[in-house]
């Protein structure tokens, strides 16, 4: 039933917007608020605080259906969802959750989140901003950069070292030291927005202290596992479509007197962006079965997200050949989906992080 309400929203509302949010590079505000009416914006928080209840796999499921139409936008949806809310929830106290959570579920505030900074992005540890203790405040300095939903965001979660400890904080839009840059020119993703977070002695009560001083390294890394599903997911979302697109195509273009699917070079790439599109499902909801804010999977979320965006940029890259000029052209949007899926090669840990991670779990064992 998710899936066919995300299929149905997905066809009828998200698709006809995408290339044109593509195009502008502007996040669709009024269709995250559609998302929150539909309770799709707090997939994984308890109904018990007003959220669907749901597990990782509801959280894939939605992400693959959104990124078949509009990756851009699935991103932005995945900053608020999961790199917000659900990194939120899972570490907020009562008070916390019964002021923020309302206006985020719904969509009225955008979420997002600020880890990586100007000369530190896969070394999250190394980072920079820092927090002090100061009477009954916080004090935070430093930058945050690739912030997606930076522009529009009404709220982030922002990790500093307090004492060399990384501790989360809860930051608002119009607190005294904080602002964002303007948007970020980017090659891809162009349906969300990417900015910088700017800490500049900026001021925060005790309250906004999100889990415990020095508890951000678990906050994180819980949340970094389920982030990876969504990008996961999103591959999946642009291999499925790219796929779509190869095998449409190639049934109603002719050449040599054929059609293009009789052909010995494009039955090779169709035949294996589907194995590539199989596989990734397979590895994604596998993992997802696995996940959960008690179960921990991070070799298998590492594995999945690994395997899933180098895939997904093979078979659009695939889509864009048998296209041809009409593929490297804006009308079918493969040239966009080939240009979206890179981001998640580097987005939520690079792939060069993923191969570390994986190498370092096995060899412990």
């Amino acid at each position: 039933m998710l899936r066919q309400t995300v299929r149905d929203l997905t066809r009828e509302i998200v698709e006809p917007q995408a290339m044109a949010h593509d195009e502008s590079g502007t996040m669709n505000r009024g269709l995250l608020r559609k998302l929150g009416e539909l309770g799709l914006l707090g997939v994984t928080i308890p109904e018990a605080d007003g959220g669907a209840g749901l597990d990782a796999t509801a959280s894939v499921i939605v992400h693959e259906e959104l990124a078949y139409s509009d990756p851009g936008f699935a991103l932005a949806y995945l900053a608020h969802a999961l790199l917000f809310v659900n990194n939120f929830y899972w570490a907020a106290s009562p008070a916390q959750r019964a002021k923020y959570l309302p206006r985020t579920l719904t969509g009225e505030w955008i979420g997002g989140m600020g880890m990586t900074e100007p000369s530190v992005g896969t070394d999250v540890l190394g980072m920079q901003t820092v927090a002090r203790k100061v009477g009954d405040e916080y004090v935070l300095d430093g930058r945050k950069i690739f912030i997606t939903n930076a522009v529009e965001g009404d709220v982030f979660c922002a990790y500093a070292k307090l004492d060399e400890r990384i501790t989360t904080f809860v930051v608002e839009r119009g607190t005294p030291g904080f602002s964002t840059s303007d948007k970020i020119p980017k090659m891809g993703m162009r349906a969300s927005t990417m900015g910088e977070l700017i800490f500049d002695g900026c001021r925060l009560p005790a309250g906004n202290l999100l889990g415990r001083e020095g508890g951000g390294i678990t906050n994180m890394m819980r949340n970094l596992e389920i982030e990876r599903l969504g990008l996961a997911a999103m591959s999946l979302g642009i291999a499925r479509r790219c796929l779509d697109v190869m095998v449409a195509y190639s049934m109603e273009r002719r050449a040599f007197g054929q059609p293009l699917h009789e052909l010995g070079q494009i039955q090779r790439y169709i035949g294996e962006s589907f194995a590539k599109t199989e596989a990734i499902r397979a590895l994604t909801y596998g993992v997802a079965a696995t996940v959960s804010p008690d179960s921990r999977n991070r070799l298998g979320t590492d594995a999945a997200k690994l395997f899933a965006a180098t895939a997904a940029k093979e078979v659009a890259d695939a889509a864009v050949q048998v296209l041809g000029g009409y593929g490297y052209c804006a009308e079918y949007r493969v040239e966009q989906f080939l240009r979206d899926a890179k981001l998640i090669e580097i987005g939520g840990g690079t792939i060069e992080a993923h191969q570390k991670n994986i190498t370092r779990d096995l060899t412990r064992r």
